[in-house]
């Protein structure tokens, strides 16, 4: 008897020191949908992903870059954990029996040219900047249509207007041009980036002067259907954004809202491919822009002398018209910034660098990237 106790003793120790000695904490991802459990952050920054699909034969979850097959328990639910994630925005598919689509645990995001779910995961206080707070006055986003003439249809504009635009009515502001990536559309800043809660927190901080900023879907929220060349100015993806932002895009914005029109009161800056068409209008109309920012800008095989025009041989006209240049990128990306500030340091054009500790080509970059802009942006 005390033979078979000592078994059963050291037996039950074994089964202890096997266990886990913490239980991972897990909380629900912020743009799941009301009803929805799933998914679920753990405190090592893992997902797991949870739907229920009792007919279906093969499930998979792509997320950040990586797909995971899911297992299926007895009821039909299909679930799996992934490795560490990097804190920030993540857009993930599902893939069920070859099929792509989204969670219906999740907000969807326009991303990727198609609608997307997406999940967070969490910053600690670092992150508060693009948080809302509320002890903080808090601007306005809307929306408006405007008709072009450039491209013979109705398009429509997101637009922050800051927290005292309502009450300063005699006051203009001045009018940062906002772009998103390839892929995405007017609405990214405002949804995936939390522009509104950056710009409410730095202007109420005094880091930000108060200002309009405007985001257009840019022609870059559809698949491409000709090649995409990594030459400046050769693609033409994009492009046709360009008459409509100079043409009708800017006269309407400067119609509607209280705005500053002169060239110093005007700047553009946007991420990725935004970035490019950000660099293509900026550079060769220096007479209606003093501004720019490129964040992750997608501007390969520039070359000075022969882009825009040439007006990069005249480094001294730059410098003098461009009162700001930014460009900001992450770490763990490579997006050819490297070549690109190159290019420009042997033409002598000056500019501001800034780089994303830990993060890739993606919004966290962008969150920060702005943040560091608006502080010198109409400074």
């Amino acid at each position: 008897m005390l033979k078979t106790n000592k078994k059963l003793a050291i037996a039950a120790l074994a089964v202890t020191m096997a266990a886990p000695v913490n239980v991972l904490s897990q909380t629900r991802s912020e743009w799941n949908v009301p009803s929805a459990q799933y998914p679920m952050i753990d405190s090592e920054r893992r997902a797991t992903i949870k739907i229920d699909a009792p007919k279906a034969s093969d499930v998979k979850a792509m997320v950040a870059g990586k797909t995971y097959p899911m297992t299926r328990d007895a009821n039909g639910s299909w679930s799996v954990t992934t490795d560490p994630l990097v804190v920030g925005f993540h857009y993930y598919f599902l893939d069920i029996d070859s099929v792509r689509v989204t969670d219906p645990g999740t907000e969807t995001f326009f991303g990727y040219s198609r609608l997307a779910s997406g999940l967070e995961v969490p910053e600690g206080e670092e992150g508060d900047y693009y948080r809302p707070h509320r002890d903080v006055n808090h601007g306005q986003v809307r929306r408006v249509q405007y008709y072009s003439e450039s491209s013979q249809a109705w398009r429509e504009a997101v637009v922050y207007t800051p927290a005292e635009y309502e009450t300063n009515v005699k006051k203009r502001y001045p009018v940062l041009y906002l772009q998103h990536g390839m892929g995405e559309d007017g609405r990214g800043w405002t949804k995936q980036g939390r522009m509104q809660n950056i710009m409410d927190n730095m202007i109420a901080s005094g880091k930000a002067v108060p200002m309009i900023v405007v985001m257009e879907s840019g022609d870059i929220n559809i698949p491409r259907k000709e090649g995409l060349s990594r030459n400046v100015e050769e693609s033409p993806y994009g492009k046709s954004f360009y008459p409509v932002m100079l043409n009708d895009l800017i006269p309407m914005i400067d119609k509607t809202f209280r705005t500053k029109t002169d060239r110093e009161s005007r700047a553009m800056a946007g991420l990725s491919w935004g970035g490019h068409q950000a660099a293509d209008i900026v550079f060769p109309h220096l007479d209606k822009f003093a501004w720019l920012g490129l964040f992750s800008g997608a501007v390969y095989g520039l070359d000075a002398n022969k882009n825009y025009g040439g007006v990069l041989k005249d480094k001294d006209k730059v410098n003098t018209a461009l009162k700001y240049f930014f460009i900001g990128c992450g770490t763990e990306e490579s997006i050819g910034v490297p070549k690109l500030t190159k290019t420009l340091d042997e033409a002598g054009i000056r500019y501001d660098r800034f780089t994303s500790h830990g993060t890739g080509h993606e919004w966290l970059t962008w969150r920060r990237c702005l943040r560091a802009f608006i502080t010198r942006v109409f400074q």
